[in-house]
């Protein structure tokens, strides 16, 4: 006879096939049976690992895994490291999905670094990180978060709760985040020095129905080149595949303008290798697509650079905006303003991650064109210094002030036609337009070469335009 364990763990398995659409592989039933063990037998410190590449069904294992958590009664909160990242987890997995920001940490001053960690209420609740390879854990200059150090902050709001644990999932050929050679939240030895109980899982075996794709047969050849143990320049396969093809600059605008005519323009990105490049790539779009010869101007969608609660108070729905959350303007009213060397506009925007809520707010232009992802340490430090020498009272009143100023709070934000690849990262659109032109040989045997590619190629969901691409 099954003791207690065993048969919970059975049904909890079962619940888990029942929510999938198909027969899973040796590596998914692997995942399954892990994932099992650590939601049912775990210790206080264990944590589970996952290690999925593209195409190998991750994102629908994953549904089912969440969906048998809450049939089972055992409480699950969803985290993503971006406001864009987790709407998308949201979505594929049917359950609610917040940002780790919004979830771990807390408003505890008046000043630029204001928001501590948050203490941990839940009780014997899995915590879930879809997207762990972009989780940093280096101080941020000018970090407002807690430590600054995200990853050590994750691991210390999930463990002081009472019976909870965490699941960190993956791809560990991504991009690391910036400055780093590795994702230290994907990899096992990074985790064990918490004093966590690591168990960890990989999918490598590619579903039966993704190795028809032709985005999926191309990232797993470059996945591969990644594990070699020589380094060559990938030479990708394209012929006898419809959703991967190269295209020349000649024709680019039209394949754009006939993807924006298709499924439209929030469907469609641009990713290239810099802040410079993205900003050529937006500029030639709005001038030679659109037709846009104002600044900004109604249609117009952009990216959120950097998190802002300021205009979130406005909305009992929306705890802050996002860094990584898409705006499309509905109208810009007002003069232009010129204060602290900045240009500040008002904006009623909609935000299509959040049933295309409207909110009238105020931005910064000069981060539209700007070659850094957002204001620079000058920019901030300068306008920080001039409002508070404007604002009266002493140094606390000064701070509570500061903290209602709306040109100090204006949302930061840049052209969401083209993006970096570490923008672009947790995101997804039907069609992904990939710069490769001008790329040196050298580097395309490097290992940032191939996860750059890697990562840009599975941001699509559906196809996939190399730009200049040549064998």
């Amino acid at each position: 006879m099954p003791t207690p364990e065993n048969s919970r763990t059975a049904a909890f398995k079962e619940l888990v096939l029942q929510h999938l659409q198909f027969s899973p592989n040796n590596d998914q039933h692997g995942l399954i049976d892990a994932v099992a063990r650590f939601v049912l037998d775990g210790t206080g410190r264990s944590m589970l690992l996952l290690n999925g590449y593209a195409g190998t069904g991750k994102t629908s294992l994953t549904g089912a895994v969440v969906k048998a958590l809450a049939l089972s009664g055992i409480k699950a909160v969803l985290l993503a490291p971006t406001g864009r990242a987790a709407h998308i987890f949201g979505e594929y997995a049917g359950h609610p999905a917040y940002t780790i920001h919004r979830k771990i940490y807390r408003q505890r001053g008046y000043g630029i670094e204001s928001f501590g960690l948050n203490e941990n209420k839940h009780t014997n609740t899995v915590f879930i990180v879809d997207e762990a390879s972009m989780i940093a854990n280096g101080t941020a200059e000018g970090a407002i978060f807690g430590s600054g150090r995200l990853l050590d902050d994750l691991v210390s709001f999930v463990y002081q709760g009472e019976g909870c644990r965490l699941m960190l999932m993956g791809d560990a050929a991504q991009l690391p985040p910036v400055g780093q050679e590795i994702s230290p939240a994907l990899d096992s030895r990074t985790m064990q020095c918490y004093g966590l109980d690591v168990k960890q899982v990989f999918l490598r075996e590619i579903a039966r129905q993704a190795s028809e794709s032709g985005i999926l047969c191309n990232a797993t050849l470059l996945r591969r080149s990644l594990e070699a143990p020589v380094l060559t320049e990938p030479h990708l396969t394209l012929d006898g595949f419809d959703d991967i093809k190269a295209i020349s600059s000649e024709f680019l605008l039209e394949d754009i303008g006939d993807c924006y005519d298709r499924d439209g323009m929030d469907s469609t990105i641009i990713v290239t290798r810099s802040n410079k490049r993205a900003t050529l790539f937006n500029l030639g779009i709005r001038g030679r697509i659109l037709y846009r010869e104002d600044e900004l101007t109604g249609g117009d969608m952009l990216l959120i650079a950097k998190n802002n609660y300021y205009w979130a108070e406005q909305e009992k729905e929306l705890d802050f905006i996002a860094n990584g959350d898409v705006a499309r303007v509905v109208r810009v009213h007002g003069e232009i303003e010129r204060r602290y060397g900045l240009r500040f506009a008002n904006v009623v925007m909609e935000l299509p991650e959040h049933d295309n809520m409207e909110i009238d707010v105020k931005i910064v232009l000069d981060c539209l064109t700007s070659d850094t992802p957002a204001l620079n340490r000058e920019q901030n430090e300068r306008m920080f210094n001039e409002i508070m020498a404007e604002l009266p009272g002493n140094k606390r009143e000064k701070y509570q002030a500061l903290k209602k100023d709306p040109y100090f709070n204006a949302l930061q934000v840049k052209y969401a036609y083209a993006l970096t690849c570490h923008k672009a990262q947790g995101g997804q659109w039907d069609n992904v337009f990939i710069d490769m032109g001008g790329i040196m040989p050298e580097a395309k045997t490097t290992i940032d070469y191939h996860r750059w590619l890697y990562t840009a190629m599975t941001r699509a969901r559906h196809r996939v335009f190399l730009i200049n691409y040549t064998t």
